[in-house]
């Protein structure tokens, strides 16, 4: 079982390699290099996981060590990878506009999701709301304070929605805080009236929180898959998100779709949602049939055979 002591000193040899520019030695047919690395075996057939492109695309979104960090990544192991697993066709077609990588050298494979979300128990639920003192009916968002978040914006379209909707709901926002965002932060921790910020959920207490919601809202300005709208339509759950990047891809038909950067087309979409009961039965059965396609055995064996395929 690997320990704290072997951890820490597999990470101080990436960070010495990374540094020294000397190259794994491996006896492998196929190495797949990780994000944290910079130099891969030469010999072995190399290949590696594209998630997003925001590095390139919108590097404003990223302290500037992680974004160098990012595209150096790109250069060094994407562009010499002999084959790549994208999470969306959606990262695919930016990988190949922005790196020129060639188009055939790409498969995309979905990632899987926890199986907890596909049925959550009724007393995951009450724990939940127990917990976190979800007295109310709420609509939840899950993810980290960073900008492409767009929490501003979903905080501004829940102030705009009528009164009498925000005492009957919440807006639940349940993640950690991230970088680039303490504008957003702050209004969180300010607790406005009608929004509760619960900080880190652990993933075990997650799936009861999300199942307990009444609607899921993403307006997140790019994804390169956006887990947590697929954990929410496992949990059957109906769902607003945006209609850029990899989330149209993802939702499949499950979800509402809405622009991110309009605070008005936001607030529309929570409020058709939330005076909806038979719209969201309808977007909460089909995100769930949808879901079934994030399943890790599906990822597993389609990984299997990309990597099979690679070597021959």
């Amino acid at each position: 079982m690997t320990g704290r002591p072997s951890t820490l000193a597999g990470l101080g040899l990436l960070q010495f390699l990374n540094r020294s520019h000397l190259s794994w030695s491996s006896r492998a047919d196929l190495f797949h290099a990780s994000t944290l690395m910079r130099n891969p075996p030469r010999k072995a057939r190399l290949s590696t996981t594209i998630y997003d492109m925001t590095c390139w695309l919108t590097p404003e979104w990223h302290t500037p060590r992680n974004a160098q960090a990012g595209r150096r990544f790109g250069e060094q192991v994407m562009k010499r990878a002999d084959g790549l697993i994208s999470i969306s066709e959606s990262s695919r077609r930016d990988a190949i506009r922005i790196l020129r990588l060639p188009p055939e050298k790409i498969a995309v494979i979905y990632p899987g999701i926890p199986d907890s979300f596909f049925a959550v128990p009724p007393e995951a639920v009450k724990t939940a709301r127990v917990r976190y003192r979800l007295e109310r009916p709420y609509a939840l968002f899950v993810g980290t304070v960073e900008p492409r978040k767009n929490l501003g914006a979903l905080l501004d379209a829940w102030a705009g929605m009528g009164g009498s909707l925000r005492q009957e709901f919440d807006l639940v926002v349940a993640g950690p805080a991230g970088w680039r965002d303490e504008v957003a932060l702050n209004r969180l921790r300010s607790a406005p009236a009608g929004v509760r910020y619960l900080g880190y959920v652990p993933e075990t207490e997650l799936p009861g929180v999300t199942a307990g919601a009444t609607v899921f809202v993403y307006p997140s300005l790019y994804e390169g898959f956006g887990f947590p709208v697929a954990q929410a339509m496992a949990a059957g759950l109906p769902v607003l998100t945006s209609n850029v990047s990899s989330l149209p891809e993802v939702a499949a038909g499950g979800a509402l779709l809405i622009d991110p950067r309009s605070v008005g087309e936001i607030r529309g979409g929570l409020e058709k949602l939330l005076l909806s009961p038979g719209l969201r039965e309808d977007l909460g059965r089909i995100g769930r049939r949808q879901a079934q396609r994030y399943r890790w055995q599906i990822c597993a064996q389609e990984s299997l055979d990309f990597f099979r395929k690679l070597t021959g």
